[in-house]
């Protein structure tokens, strides 16, 4: 096995940092499987220690945890108790376990786990207390896990040099590397940790030792250069106040880290001057005094059926264009505030009020009309992936639903095409999430894996909610039902007939389908339904809340001593 030199983490109170380099040195590890990483985690839950192993892939480190809880057996019964009570956790963290929740508790019960961005937040949150009180002894994970978290990991055992990116299978940075070395030996549990790189032969040691351990970490860039965050905080410094002028919002941006490292600010004013003109453009901000101000009329291009942003304008006391400073004058559009506040992209706004006023003029939109309209934002990337076996079923709802969406279609030969179909396939998945499909389905069809989907289910509801805000300042009512009631959908994933019954406390999807199922299909079905019913369908105490919450006694209620075959009938006070 070719172990390489372990990067020793120091500090002031390792009283003999030699004598423990040295035991480095001439550290021997049992090899037991022929796997490296796998025989290091072995080692060091021999010497009573815990280890993150850090890998490239999700399911990478899926199948490496697997791996390593298949070596062990839990000899004491206490710890096989504790964590079989944890690995019931583990698996009924979801309505419905999936597979992945299955695969997961079936580690843990063996004291291993697995931790990456799929994992529900639940689920994530239960590993990585587990590994803090010790009853996991070992997490395989991806680089979400090497970014921040306190950790009691002795070693920190890096199996994964490499990534697939844009151009391939490529070297991690090694800012990257040093994040995953430093979760080994925290100041907190230990007096020193181990870092170790694995090498599968000599050549690849030679270029690790030179790359990663006397390599120098890349450097830090500001993100101001990427032109989403540039024209998300020049929209936020006009529309808070901060500035009201050009000159003032330039002055603001020389002094920061970017203009620092870019070193030519004339470069940087002109940058700043193509986002001034673009949220003109778009009427989130109002330019007055400027010497090159555009005298034509931009409303005049745009269709008869366009609610203008600058028609809701922020007031202002007096007339700012008599100022006799002669400065050029920035002030936000009421509609470019509240994008500001909504922490929006303002080319993600600009779409969705196109979009918005498409849709205000139809009779009719679908709730996958509103769908691709959010899943094609910046903000919802990345997306979910068209693979060439499932062009055909996207390019076919595609052509089912072309009338129903709200943006045009781009030229199969244009540079965004792909970036289209990718948010139509997004689309598809949360059109079948609110169609009642679970999380195994989607796992299944889609490849989205349960904290990535409700990570996505997140984004789209803010998303909807930013749409909704932006439709009542537009004036478009007749939308606000639409993207209200599609909020709801994607919150529970449900039909449209469950949303009266999911207002009940304690019902959520599964429970509401199978009042709906027994023809209980309102609050009115509820309050008239039998308690012995609403029991044999919910549950003894669900059954109960759900009553006291339609306002029905259930104290003073009789309930009948119809039983079905193998259940208990409920005494009156039971």
């Amino acid at each position: 096995m070719e172990i390489l030199k372990v990067c020793l983490l120091e500090n002031k109170r390792t009283k003999s940092m030699k004598a423990e380099k040295t035991k480095i040195e001439n550290m021997k590890i049992k090899e037991i499987t022929g796997e490296p990483a796998i025989d290091l985690a072995l080692d060091t839950i021999g010497m009573n220690k815990q280890a993150l192993v850090f890998v490239n892939t999700k399911r990478g480190a899926e199948k490496c945890a697997e791996d390593i809880s298949k070596k062990l057996k839990i000899e004491n019964e206490e710890t096989r108790k504790i964590l079989d009570v944890l690995s019931n956790q583990m698996l009924n963290a979801l309505d419905r376990p999936t597979k992945q929740c299955m695969r997961l508790a079936n580690c843990v019960s063996k004291g291993i786990a697995f931790h990456h961005s799929g994992l529900h937040s639940k689920q994530r949150e239960l590993v990585e207390d587990s590994f803090r009180d010790g009853k996991i002894k070992i997490i395989s994970a991806t680089s979400t896990l090497a970014m921040g978290l306190d950790l009691p990991a002795f070693r920190a055992i890096i199996r994964d040099l490499k990534r697939f990116g844009h151009h391939g299978m490529s070297d991690i940075p090694v800012l990257e590397y040093l994040q995953m070395c430093g979760r080994a030996g925290r100041p907190k549990y230990d007096s020193y940790g181990e870092a170790i790189a694995v090498a599968s032969k000599q050549g690849e040691k030679d270029r690790i030792i030179s790359n990663y351990m006397k390599g120098e970490a890349e450097d830090i860039f500001s993100k101001l250069a990427a032109e989403p965050v540039l024209r998300t905080y020049v929209l936020s410094l006009i529309a808070s106040n901060f500035v009201s002028t050009e000159k003032q919002l330039k002055d603001f941006f020389s002094k920061t880290f970017w203009a620092h490292q870019y070193g030519d600010m004339s470069r940087i004013e002109h940058m700043i001057d193509k986002v001034i003109d673009l949220l003109e453009d778009y009427e989130f901000i109002m330019v007055q005094g400027r010497s090159d101000e555009k005298v034509v009329n931009k409303s005049a291009s745009r269709s008869s059926d366009f609610v203008s942003a600058s028609d809701v304008c922020v007031g202002s006391s007096g007339d700012s264009s008599n100022d006799s400073t002669n400065a050029t004058k920035l002030r936000a559009t009421l509609l470019g505030k509240r994008v500001a506040e909504l922490y929006l992209d303002p080319l993600t706004a600009f779409h969705m009020v196109k979009c918005l006023n498409t849709g205000s003029s139809r009779e009719k939109i679908t709730a996958f009309s509103l769908l691709q309209m959010v899943s094609a934002t910046l903000e919802m990337r990345p997306l979910l992936n068209v693979r060439m076996s499932e062009y055909d079923l996207v390019q076919e709802k595609l052509v089912k639903e072309n009338d129903a969406l709200l943006m045009d279609e781009p030229s199969a030969f244009e540079y965004d095409y792909d970036e289209f179909m990718n948010s139509v396939k997004t689309a598809m998945m949360f059109d079948e999430w609110i169609d009642e499909k679970d999380e195994e389905y989607l796992l299944e069809k889609y490849n989205v894996r349960p904290g990535e989907l409700h990570y996505k289910l997140s984004n789209a509801d803010w998303l909807l909610y930013a749409s909704e805000e932006i439709a009542r300042l537009l004036s478009h009512q007749k939308l606000l039902k639409d993207l209200s009631k599609l909020r709801f959908r994607i919150k529970y994933g449900v039909k449209e007939e469950l949303l009266t019954l999911l207002k009940i406390p304690d019902v959520g999807r599964v429970r509401a389908r199978k009042l709906y199922l027994s023809g209980i299909k309102d609050i009115a079905g509820v309050k008239n339904a039998d308690l012995t019913t609403l029991t044999q369908l919910l549950g003894k105490q669900i059954a109960l809340k759900v009553k006291k919450a339609v306002g029905e006694d259930f104290e003073k209620m009789p309930v009948s001593d119809g039983k079905r075959k193998g259940q208990l009938g409920l005494g009156k006070y039971e």
